[in-house]
């Protein structure tokens, strides 16, 4: 854990802003690839891109503090800004943006599902970069276990402070029980989605959200059984996994539709 990646008298930056930047930057130059390749103007996108990343921020801020109000922001409000600090709810963030985009492309009368195709690509790439910067940060930890896998955090760690609240461990004590290092976990599926889409995309250029959206939906309501941060329930499951049942619905939609419009265009083709 490792919150300042550089911290010299008044000057502090932290790690997890560093990991969300290298996400931006990452998904940035791989989406203006995907654009050469397909001779899509990136230009014209790149006011879209940059709406969507500051979106996508503010929505997961406010997602984690609504969820988090009472055990971390009600007795100091001011920290609600600290968005360096860590504490972003990643689905908060995803639905604000894709009300923004949606908004974009009515205004711009574009066809939001071809778009839509492009951009899921790279979303789990600059998803993953943020994951690295929650290990950094010691948020979203996983369950304790004694697994070679697990990991301790240091003293004054979500995780430490999440424990120390429960009786877990002494005050005295000068790092976390062992827990599931769950955002690397998701980072590397992320990582692994994110080839998964480009290679399809490379080769087919439609079909990408159908698939995006039901392979993180799996990850992500597989991961919840695993994560060991305070989590909101909706019935007998999370939050997460109550908006991953719905982007998997959402996403299985979607595919059947592309899957059948494939179907027409080659019987179309094979017509004399």
């Amino acid at each position: 854990m490792h919150p300042d990646l550089i911290s010299i008298g008044f000057l502090h930056i932290k790690t997890y802003g560093c990991c969300m930047a290298l996400g931006f930057f990452a998904a940035w130059h791989v989406l203006a690839y995907l654009c050469r390749r397909i001779g899509h103007p990136f230009d014209p996108l790149g006011n879209l891109v940059i709406s969507l990343m500051v979106s996508g921020v503010v929505g997961s801020r406010i997602a984690y503090v609504i969820e988090h109000w009472q055990s971390e922001f009600a007795a100091n409000p001011i920290s609600v800004i600290r968005v360096d600090q860590g504490g972003l709810m990643f689905y908060g963030g995803f639905i604000l943006a894709a009300a923004v985009f949606m908004g974009w492309c009515f205004f711009r009368k574009e066809k939001p599902l071809a778009l839509a195709d492009l951009l899921s690509v790279v979303i789990p790439l600059g998803h993953a970069f943020g994951r690295i910067g929650c290990f950094f940060y010691g948020c979203c930890y996983g369950r304790q276990c004694d697994s070679s896998l697990s990991v301790s955090f240091p003293r004054g760690s979500p995780a430490w402070y999440e424990q120390l609240n429960a009786a877990q461990i002494a005050s005295a004590a000068r790092e976390s029980l062992p827990v599931l290092p769950t955002q690397l976990f998701e980072a590397a599926a992320n990582l692994l989605l994110f080839l998964a889409l480009f290679l399809f995309y490379r080769r087919f250029s439609r079909g990408t959200t159908a698939l995006y959206l039901i392979g993180y939906a799996i990850i992500r309501f597989g991961m919840e059984y695993l994560r060991g941060d305070p989590r909101a329930a909706v019935g007998p499951f999370s939050i997460s996994q109550t908006i991953s049942l719905a982007l998997f619905t959402i996403g299985a939609v979607l595919l059947i539709r592309t899957r059948v419009r494939w179907i027409k265009r080659s019987e179309s083709k094979q017509q004399p």
